[in-house]
């Protein structure tokens, strides 16, 4: 198309100088002096800017129709911008479809997948829940592409900030990039530390790429704290809600940052153990879980807008991710072979609307990964009982490979976009 436009534009230039020419030596009979030689001048310069306009139009166009969607798309809920010509997409809307190129990684080549979400290797027989991939309606979830992204990585600080969900795509990130290292060696986490459930602090280095992956464990994001003065027999500790959590310092100059938080905010993890909530100095012995949960969301924001410098970091976080409890007591899990067709309402969250809410009001970018509602059809991709406690069923965390894989997919098709 360019060379088309050019060659028409060069064309339209050599007749006007043909033109030109023919009116100047007719000119050139009747006008005499310095009168001849100011015309002459005239028509050249006019020649010389209608060149100019010509063919500044002829790139414009040309660019419009080489490059149609490289328009800036900005949405703090997760529209990310499209590879497909629909320019952009909401990659959280779609379904599971077969795909027997999955999975991407082998969990027991890699040594950072704990034992506990390596269901293959703690006894699961069958394979169905590995062959499934995110299709979103109008577009595709670019493949990951390990290479690029390692490049993409190259120098740079990646941090994850959250519960055991957090940890499980912290581990699934790093086993699909560990497929593109050939020396695996060169991979270390840098104190030593072995993947445990309770340590605060993990980070594995790529040393060959000269990149850190880091998690850091904060389950509810905001300060715990010790009981107040005169504070009732009850209160065992406190959740301070207006102030981020004490490790929050080391969570700066990241170039990656990815938060979630959401499987501790229930009344067995606080009332039930004497925990409740706090508010400068004043005791919230009345006030609501969700409630609670949207002013610590609002402590997070306010440290994002006023901490982060979002020119370099990339903020993220991760909406509440779909458990498959059944039973009155919720404490029934039974996993099936393969993703359910109907979503019984799993698809919706309290607290996913509270970050999506939450996200869309800031007054800096950061983006919400809305994955609640793909999730809510894998309850064949559950632990279940193939952990490193068998006895204890798990239908709330995730088998390595899954779901937690797709998640990184969706991630880094906004890195790369």
């Amino acid at each position: 198309m360019i060379e088309m436009v050019a060659r028409f534009n060069l064309t339209s230039f050599g007749y006007l100088r043909l033109f030109t020419t023919r009116v100047l030596n007719f000119g050139n009979q009747i006008i005499e002096g310095h009168f001849k030689i100011w015309v002459f001048q005239s028509f050249n310069s006019l020649i010389a800017i209608g060149s100019l306009l010509s063919l500044l139009f002829a790139l414009g166009c040309a660019y419009l129709f080489v490059f149609p969607s490289f328009r800036p798309v900005t949405n703090s809920v997760g529209i990310p911008k499209s590879n497909s010509s629909f320019g952009v997409c909401n990659v959280f809307e779609g379904r599971w479809i077969r795909d027997d190129s999955y999975p991407l990684y082998n969990a027991s080549q890699c040594p950072f997948a704990e034992r506990g979400f390596n269901c293959l290797a703690n006894g699961r027989k069958d394979r169905n829940y590995l062959k499934w991939r995110w299709k979103p309606k109008n577009c595709e979830v670019p493949r990951f592409n390990v290479h690029a992204i390692l490049e993409k990585l190259r120098g740079k600080r990646v941090v994850f900030v959250g519960d055991s969900m957090s940890r499980t795509q912290w581990e699934s990130l790093i086993c699909l990039l560990m497929t593109g290292v050939e020396n695996k060696s060169s991979v270390y986490e840098v104190n030593g530390n072995k993947i445990t459930k309770q340590i605060r602090f993990l980070g594995v280095r790529f040393s060959s790429f000269n990149f850190t992956i880091e998690f850091y464990r904060s389950v509810y994001l905001v300060q715990p704290g010790l009981v107040p003065r005169r504070a009732p027999k009850r209160v065992k500790s406190t959740l301070k809600l207006n102030k981020l959590d004490d490790i929050s310092h080391k969570w700066i100059d990241s170039d990656f940052l990815i938060f979630n938080t959401g499987q501790w905010w229930v009344p067995g993890k606080l009332f039930e153990t004497g925990c409740y909530f706090q508010v400068g100095g004043s005791l919230k012995l009345g006030m609501s879980i969700k409630t609670a949960f949207r002013i610590a969301l609002n402590t997070w924001a306010s440290w994002v807008e006023t901490t982060i410098n979002t020119n370099r970091t990339r903020v993220f976080f991760r909406t509440f991710e779909s458990s498959h409890w059944s039973g009155r007591m919720h404490r029934i899990c039974k996993v099936s072979r393969n993703p359910l067709t109907k979503t019984k309402g799993r698809e919706r969250s309290s607290f996913s609307d509270i970050i999506m809410k939450v996200v869309n009001n800031m007054t800096v970018p950061a983006t919400a990964l809305h994955v609640t509602p793909m999730g809510s059809f894998r309850s064949d991709a559950h632990v279940g009982t193939w952990s490193d406690t068998p006895l204890v069923p798990d239908c709330s965390h995730w088998c390595l490979p899954g779901v937690p894989d797709m998640w990184n997919e969706i991630l880094f098709s906004y890195l790369l976009s």
